[in-house]
């Protein structure tokens, strides 16, 4: 999805959240650093968000680089559905407005694993730092999903299947997305939308693990200077985006095999075998069942031979 895209969908919800009945009748708390609007029953929520938020700002200043210069506002939603009505979405759970430093939170999954305020927070937070150090165009719409949930361990502002991997399939069926076609994936819904999570952040974590958060800490320091991402890359990984690519790609396959993708659906595997056992033994108790009958119908004398043997030949 293009930056000019972003902003105009950022700036509908928006527009939509303010004239909605709910935002309306909200109340107000705030401090120095933050503002939360909350929904009356939510006085305790946005008690929790003034009291975490210092240490949120924090940790992300450490792992960025970043020092926050502006106050976030932060809105709790009690009501999933009005939520989701207005994010336009049934797997969103919180959404970020960077044009406004606005965080939207559905707070009714905050009790959802893996979901917590505080760790949702954070997530938001660090997309409103992103967007305010570097600039849209030049923050690809992937490396700035994979950028917050590395650096909230991996949590993504979506609800997923915990227990399926949409990257293992794709890379067991060799269909990927390339890093300069990922973007667009976030354009799409279900499995592609999924996919471009779990892709951005697979990305983000394979550069932990080969340069160190040292290594990310440089992309996005580049960036906030001006540069492009392939520059960023460049100089501070001394690879170019191409090279980073494929070398992802490669630890992907490595790890990634037929007894992994068996591991990740052995219930699925076991209800089909226990399915198939069920029918080989329904197909063996008929055939058994024929067999006997075809025993009785045959003629037996009482002294079990057959009443009318065949001639002898003489």
């Amino acid at each position: 999805m293009s930056g000019r895209r972003i902003v105009s969908y950022a700036l509908m919800f928006l527009a939509a959240l303010l004239n909605s009945p709910s935002y309306a009748g909200q109340q107000t708390l705030a401090d120095e650093m933050v503002v939360v609007r909350f929904d009356e029953p939510l006085l305790s929520a946005a008690r929790e968000v003034i009291r975490i938020y210092p240490g949120i700002r924090a940790e992300l200043e450490r792992e960025l680089g970043f020092s926050t210069v502006f106050r976030p506002e932060v809105i709790l939603m009690k009501d999933s559905a009005s939520f989701r009505k207005t994010a336009e979405s049934d797997l969103v759970t919180a959404f970020a407005l960077p044009q406004k430093n606005l965080m939207v939170i559905d707070y009714a999954r905050m009790h959802t694993h893996p979901f917590t305020l505080g760790t949702t927070l954070k997530h938001e937070l660090c997309h409103l730092e992103l967007h305010y150090h570097i600039r849209d165009r030049k923050l690809p719409r992937w490396f700035d999903e994979g950028i917050c949930q590395w650096a909230t361990g991996g949590l993504a502002e979506i609800m997923t299947d915990g227990n399926r991997s949409v990257l293992r399939d794709a890379t067991l069926s060799s269909r990927i997305i390339g890093i300069r076609r990922l973007s667009e994936l976030f354009a799409g819904g279900g499995r592609d939308l999924l996919l471009a999570y779990e892709e951005s952040k697979s990305i983000i974590e394979y550069i932990e693990k080969e340069f160190g958060a040292t290594g990310i800490r440089g992309i996005v320091k580049h960036m906030a200077e001006g540069d492009q991402l392939e520059d960023a890359v460049q100089k501070s990984l001394m690879i170019s985006l191409d090279q980073l690519e494929e070398r992802w790609r490669s630890s992907l396959v490595e790890k990634t095999s037929w007894f992994s993708y068996v591991g990740d659906n052995i219930y699925e595997i076991l209800f089909l075998f226990g399915a198939l056992l069920t029918l080989f033994g329904f197909v063996r108790m008929l055939n058994r069942k024929r067999a006997y009958k075809d025993e009785d119908e045959e003629p037996w004398d009482d002294d079990g031979g057959e009443q009318n043997p065949p001639p002898s030949g003489h």
